[in-house]
């Protein structure tokens, strides 16, 4: 799983970026930004489109070991299901998710995982994206922005629980209600199962519907 302790998480380094706190990006111990090392990496069949053109990649640990934590924790969320048949399309799936990654490629804050008195953190990026996949596996949700907080302040990072705003497009149905509902089921599982993330709630944001048949496009083989 992509977990590590404070002391290891890469881009711990110096951060690059303006004043919006969100737009803050870390940057490794070898100097590449770690935003555009998880977009190079991903660039290609398993990253190796990315790779093959910088060799730099495939040379520094520190790139390397981006990479492998963003690949090993969206591996975790795809085997959070205890060995059951996937209920969707995982090619369709991942190819989403890291539509969206690329949008907001930011690695974000450092985010508790297990219990208050260990030393173990996730960035806010990482977290998102395995956050928006869980979402994804409701039939015909589409997740889109994902934003986690800590849920007691604004402050330095805590090792308290979390809040999760979550924007999603769905299939039209009168059950709107229920459906979020299951999104939000699914997402507080991946935070508990796949990352051990302690969430206070999830906050689930319709913002746009469509109809069953166009929500399934995309994702036929």
């Amino acid at each position: 799983m992509a977990m590590n302790s404070g002391a290891g998480l890469p881009g711990t380094g110096p951060r690059s970026g303006g004043a919006d706190g969100h737009a803050e990006d870390e940057r490794l111990a070898c100097g590449r930004l770690l935003s555009e090392v998880w977009e190079a990496g991903d660039d290609g069949e398993d990253g190796a489109g990315g790779q093959d053109r910088d060799p730099h990649l495939r040379a520094c640990p520190h790139c390397s070991a981006a990479v492998r934590q963003l690949d090993l924790l969206g591996a975790a969320v795809r085997g959070a299901g205890g060995g059951r048949e996937p209920e969707w399309d995982a090619g369709a799936l991942t190819d989403r998710v890291m539509d969206v990654v690329r949008l907001e490629l930011r690695p974000g804050r450092p985010l508790p995982l297990g219990e208050r008195t260990e030393d173990l953190w996730v960035r806010e990026a990482m977290a998102a994206k395995a956050l928006r996949a869980a979402a994804e596996t409701v039939p015909g949700v589409r997740a889109g922005s994902c934003r986690i907080r800590p849920a007691e302040s604004d402050g330095p990072p805590s090792r308290g629980p979390v809040s999760v705003r979550l924007e999603v497009v769905v299939p039209l149905t009168p059950h709107l209600r229920g459906l979020a509902e299951e999104v939000r089921r699914r997402v507080r599982g991946a935070a508990d199962d796949a990352l051990g993330l302690p969430v206070d709630h999830v906050d689930v944001h319709i913002t746009d519907v469509t109809d069953a048949l166009g929500a399934d496009e995309g994702k036929q083989p």
